[in-house]
């Protein structure tokens, strides 16, 4: 199924519509795994947040082997035109 990017919150966590469905839990927001990028007021947040903004905002992702949930954000792995996310950040990959 394909979710479009309605937020970017930073350049690991974003929002999607409509909302996912996991294990009886629901929501918007997306924490892909596999990659880990700077956390708010560390050097290169900035430049991460706005990578994956002009990346995948207002397009459609697919939202593959979710792993669990944590702060309310649904872990897995994330598509984007075929590629694995980590893709586009492999200087961030863990």
């Amino acid at each position: 199924m394909l979710y479009r990017v309605t937020r970017i919150v930073d350049g690991d966590t974003f929002e999607v519509a409509p909302k996912w469905e996991w294990d009886g839990a629901e929501g918007s927001r997306i924490r892909p795994i596999g990659y880990d990028t700077p956390e708010r007021g560390d050097e290169n947040y900035e430049e991460a947040t706005k990578r994956l903004s002009d990346l995948i905002l207002n397009r459609e992702v697919e939202l593959k082997v979710p792993m669990g949930l944590s702060y309310d954000r649904l872990l897995c792995k994330v598509y984007f035109e075929g590629k694995d996310l980590t893709y586009y950040f492999p200087e961030y990959e863990k």
